[in-house]
């Protein structure tokens, strides 16, 4: 069955960094696009990032220039790498399979906190 776990969430002051990870099983991993969202407490869920099979992205303005996604096939892995952390990335971080919205599949979340 698909499975996708996260990880690498924590606590990070502000301007620090986190890499967030997110294994991925039970399916073809390269031949599907793979989607980071984030929910704050009391928002919606929103975007943050989308990457293709191939490694093209596409990234929610909040986070231009400061996320970066990537993915290795061979691992059955995405990332995000998020830098210059700000209070307002503070969120449950969870992956997806696709860039479809509602994914029928999704991660169980990981925590990031951004907090001096």
């Amino acid at each position: 069955q698909v499975q996708l776990v996260e990880s690498g969430g924590g606590l990070v002051q502000p301007g620090g960094s986190l890499r967030l990870s997110c294994a991925a099983s039970g399916f073809t991993f390269s031949s599907y696009a793979m989607t980071w969202y984030r929910q704050a407490s009391g928002k919606e869920r929103e975007l943050v990032a989308t990457i293709s099979g191939g490694g093209v992205t596409n990234y929610a303005d909040s986070v231009k220039g400061r996320f970066t996604i990537s993915r290795d096939n061979a691992k059955n892995t995405v990332y995000l790498q998020m830098n210059i952390l700000k209070p307002e990335d503070t969120a449950v971080y969870y992956c997806s399979r696709g860039r479809t919205y509602p994914p029928v599949y999704w991660g169980q979340g990981t925590q990031v906190t951004v907090s001096s």
